[in-house]
């Protein structure tokens, strides 16, 4: 049960020199009976899917969730009724009434009408509650969702400007091209040129009726832009998103009803994105799926009853657009002098445009994107600018995921290079040699007296921005990350942690895109290791529900016929060795289904993978020797002076590998008792037990009291796991806390070791060492990174070793801020309907303001200490309840919904 992560053993006041008295002060909000002055339930923020009016449903039998307001404290939903209702024949007709259900589900719940949804028709719903005293609210707004098309609805033809069986792609997946052989480079060289450049694409068509509906499903691979009638349709970014193309293909969806005209254009820019790398410039690997390739369908719905479609077909035609060049890792280059003015607008003379090529689909199967998309969520302008030699370099203030958007002027043909870097040389030009390098952006100039671009398909991680050539009049960095919403927000008096937290959710929202990837500049692959060992603060800051399922998708389509799930996922290039089969990585595939279940009450996850798991922890099976695994990296990045960076060096890898095969059987035989699969449950139950009893047998020393080395991964992942036998556990501990205080209060911990550190001395009452252990401006340690102006999160604990400095990998210390200095959690996979709120005051810490938005609501917790007591404010959201552990008082205060206030007197000894 350790994922659950249960509470700390006690709740202890830390701060030595000071006892509290046992007289706890309670106060909560307004509860009488409803008066002419209270408003009644309300019903808020109603989801289908947990996205609000979806477009593309694809479950038959989706789920509804709402949230409920009321000025009443204690405000419980008792029973609710939903109502669907479509159009039948030109009228609204009633499909579904659940009828008034006694329950107090205001998420995940199920629709199970006796009509089947119908594949892309559109419906409408509303819900209404009652409380516990029988009080209703009013009925919520009409809410709509779309049920995805069938596979009928979208057929298409795949068009594009030349098919892959003319382009001369290489089959396969390589590393870079330092190595490939050179007969493989030769035949990347060898490939059409047609095959690699960004073209457009257009249709015309008329209406001559009144619409009721218009939908777009749209594929343009790599990437896409789509406009209409000369407007782009929608704000995102790098749609759709990146996956393994010969397995799973996304599309988009899009409401044009009200942006369409009597005579009508549909314009697409067409990129390479993952889907075609075939490199150039800084080359980390080449693989191509196949050339830039289009899939559309336009359904009409007239007034009438009638219909019509536009598709993708032999009647569409391109052209060679401005963007000549366009590379996930090389960057742009676009020439403005090639602007076709008007393209994609009604009218245009299209007369020296081809016939589009009907291509062979691809292999992967359609499949609707729900996830939210990459787009634009900030900009940033310079913070100074330094001319360098004839160049003139930009400082934006904030390193993160994106591009430069400029404003120039001058003469037809001149030219502006855009260099962008995380960090400069000393002379001050821009500096790529730890993240990937030539990578640049060119822009030549049409000759107007005003021009403004940015790059459409490729991104980069980035603070600094260099223009060789024209001077920008303005310049801009848009910061380009996944939409899901920020969940939460974290805020205390010690500014080391205000400054680690910042650091941290600017290097997540870096590198939050189609996947979660580990750098936004010179890899940008999907390493998997990051999303189980930062999980937990991943969910607490973001809103996760649509995308942990895509990265749930993408591993099982990487995963191997073997079982072995490999280290990234898409697995666009094959490595080798412990960077393909690691352990610590492979496992996100057992415990991502559980961080989901926890923070969303949703079991979905480990019903639909069961077998991924199931299959994945036969394949660890087959690697071990005695129960024991000995493969993979071990704790990557671990902190030694004299060798900073690679495989585990303080830890031996078969003990961490070997714990991680102990959770993931422990998690696994959990997943069958869930799924009713009883026979699965005992077989891992008891493979369980044996793998615990070998686990001792080869790494612990009963004379020393420690596992493996002695080192803090080495005693802190046994303990985190519950390996250690009872009888030992205390003194495995104390050699645990005993090594940091050796070290001066120093982790020597990395990227897997990390969060088993944390929590195990969080877990155990040690909040005290946690804090002492990060409360510094040296190394290893976040405060030491801020001394560099740094702005996210960097790959290894000293910036000076020369990596990237822009991972998240390394920030699993959001869990601890959270969980244990707000003390926002909970006991059960209730998805936060039943709240735990145990907060840690540690240190010299003086308050903390924490939030974390549920499906409920918003948790809001503020704790300070004014002079010798402790106080509390705290916010349950509606329909749930909290259970409140006050420092160092054993037992708990239990609270309904609503504002309740906290006071405890502290004496001071």
């Amino acid at each position: 049960m350790f994922l659950l992560n249960r509470l700390t053993a006690s709740h202890k006041f830390q701060r030595p020199g000071i006892l509290i008295i046992l007289s706890t002060f309670l106060f909560c909000g307004h509860n009488t009976a409803y008066g002419n002055d209270i408003h009644p339930l309300r019903i808020t923020k109603l989801s289908c899917e947990y996205q609000q009016n979806p477009l593309l449903v694809v479950s038959d039998t989706p789920l509804f969730g709402w949230q409920l307001q009321s000025d009443q404290q204690e405000a419980a939903q008792s029973a609710y009724t939903i109502e669907i209702y479509t159009r039948i024949k030109g009228k609204e007709a009633k499909i579904w009434d659940s009828g008034k259900v006694q329950s107090g589900q205001s998420q995940r719940v199920k629709y199970h009408g006796l009509e089947t949804l119908e594949r892309g028709r559109v419906y409408r719903w509303r819900v209404k509650a009652w409380d516990t005293r029988n009080n209703s609210s009013e009925w919520s707004d009409m809410n709509s969702f779309r049920m995805a098309p069938s596979e009928t609805e979208l057929k298409a033809e795949w068009i594009g400007a030349i098919d892959k069986k003319d382009a001369h792609i290489p089959e396969g997946r390589t590393y870079h091209a330092l190595a490939a052989s050179s007969e493989a480079a030769e035949k990347w060289r060898n490939t059409h040129p047609l095959s690699k450049r960004s073209i457009y694409l257009r249709k015309e068509f008329s209406v001559d009726k009144k619409i009721n509906e218009a939908i777009i499903y749209v594929s343009g691979l790599g990437h896409y832009e789509l406009s209409l009638n000369g407007k782009k349709v929608g704000d995102s970014q790098f749609d759709p998103m990146w996956s393994d193309y010969d397995k799973t293909i996304y599309y988009n969806a899009y409401d044009v009803t009200h942006s369409l005209q009597q005579d009508n254009a549909i314009g697409v820019l067409l990129g390479n994105g993952f889907f075609n790398q075939q490199g150039g410039r800084y080359i980390k690997m080449q693989v191509s799926f196949g050339p830039p390739t289009l899939f559309f369908k336009l359904h009409i719905t007239y007034t009438d009853g009638t219909k019509q479609e536009i598709p993708s077909d032999e009647s569409w035609k391109y052209s060679l657009s401005p963007l000549v060049f366009n590379d996930m890792y090389g960057g742009e280059d676009y020439d403005a002098r090639l602007e076709r003015k008007g393209w994609d607008s009604y009218g245009f003379d299209e007369s020296d445009w081809l016939p589009v090529v009907v291509q062979n689909a691809p292999n992967g199967r359609l499949t609707p994107q729900v996830t939210a998309s990459v787009k634009i969520m900030e900009t940033y302008t310079p913070k100074s600018v330094r001319k360098v030699g004839d160049a003139y370099v930009f400082d934006m203030g904030q390193n993160l995921s994106g591009f430069p958007m400029i404003k120039v002027s001058g003469k037809s043909g001149d030219k502006v290079r855009l260099t962008v870097g995380e960090n400069i040389h000393q002379d001050g030009s821009v500096n790529q040699s730890q993240s990937g390098s030539p990578y640049y952006y060119e822009y030549t100039l049409r000759g107007d007296k005003e021009e403004t671009w940015r790059p459409r398909f490729s991104y980069y991680g980035y603070k600094y921005i260099q223009a060789d050539g024209v001077k920008p009049e303005e310049v801009q960095s848009h910061f380009v990350y996944n939409s899901s919403v920020q969940t939460g927000r974290f805020r205390c008096s010690n500014e080391i942690f205000n400054e680690a937290h910042r650091l941290i959710v600017n290097a997540i929202k870096s590198n939050m895109h189609a996947v979660f990837t580990d750098c936004p500049h010179r890899e940008k692959l999907g390493w998997l290791e990051q999303v189980h060992l930062n999980g937990p603060g991943l969910f607490y800051n973001f809103d996760l529900t649509t995308f942990a399922p895509k990265i749930m998708r993408d591993i099982r389509d990487a995963q191997l016929p073997n079982g072995l799930v490999p280290d990234i996922a898409p697995e666009y290039v094959i490595f080798e060795g412990g960077f393909r089969d690691s352990p610590e990585w492979g496992s996100t595939a057992v415990f991502l289904p559980f961080i989901y279940y926890r923070f969303y009450g949703d079991k979905s996850l480990i019903t639909e993978y069961y077998d991924v798991m199931k299959r994945y922890v036969d394949y660890l099976s087959t690697t071990a020797t005695d129960h024991i695994v000995s493969h993979g990296l071990g704790d990557w990045c671990d902190y030694r002076k004299d060798q900073p960076y690679g495989p585990s060096q303080n830890t031996p890898v078969p003990l961490s590998a070997s714990t991680h095969y102990y959770m993931v059987v422990d998690y696994l035989a959990q997943a069958a008792g869930i799924t009713g699969n009883v026979n699965d449950h005992t077989h891992y139950a008891n493979l369980r037990e044996k793998i615990k009893e070998a686990f001792n047998k080869e790494f612990f020393d009963e004379n020393s009291r420690q596992y493996g080395t002695g080192s803090q991964a080495s005693n802190a992942l046994p303990l985190f796991a519950g390996i250690v036998e009872p009888e030992y556990k205390q003194a495995v501990l104390d050699n645990l806390v005993k090594d940091i205080e050796e070290k001066g209060y120093r982790l020597s911990t990395g990227d897997v070791g990390n969060r088993y550190l944390f929590q195990a001395l969080a877990d155990n009452g040690l909040n005290e060492v946690m804090y002492k252990m990060h409360n510094h401006r040296e190394v290893p340690g976040y405060g030491f990174q801020l001394q560099f102006g740094t702005t996210t999160l960097t790959e290894l604990w000293d910036p000076r070793d020369g990596a990237s400095w822009n991972h998240f990998m390394m920030g699993q210390i959001e869990e601890w801020f959270y969980k244990s200095l707000a003390g926002i959690t909970t006991e059960d996979y209730s998805g936060f309907q039943n709240i735990v709120i145990a907060p840690e005051p540690v240190g010299d810490l003086k308050f903390v303001e924490a939030s974390h938005d549920t499906l409920y609501g918003t948790i809001s917790v503020n704790w300070r200490i004014e002079g010798n007591q402790f106080k509390m404010d705290l916010f349950v959201p509606h329909n749930c309840t909290a259970k409140v552990y006050l420092p160092q008082q054993g037992d708990h205060t239990s609270v309904g919904s609503g504002h309740h206030s906290f006071t405890t007197t502290l004496i001071m000894s």
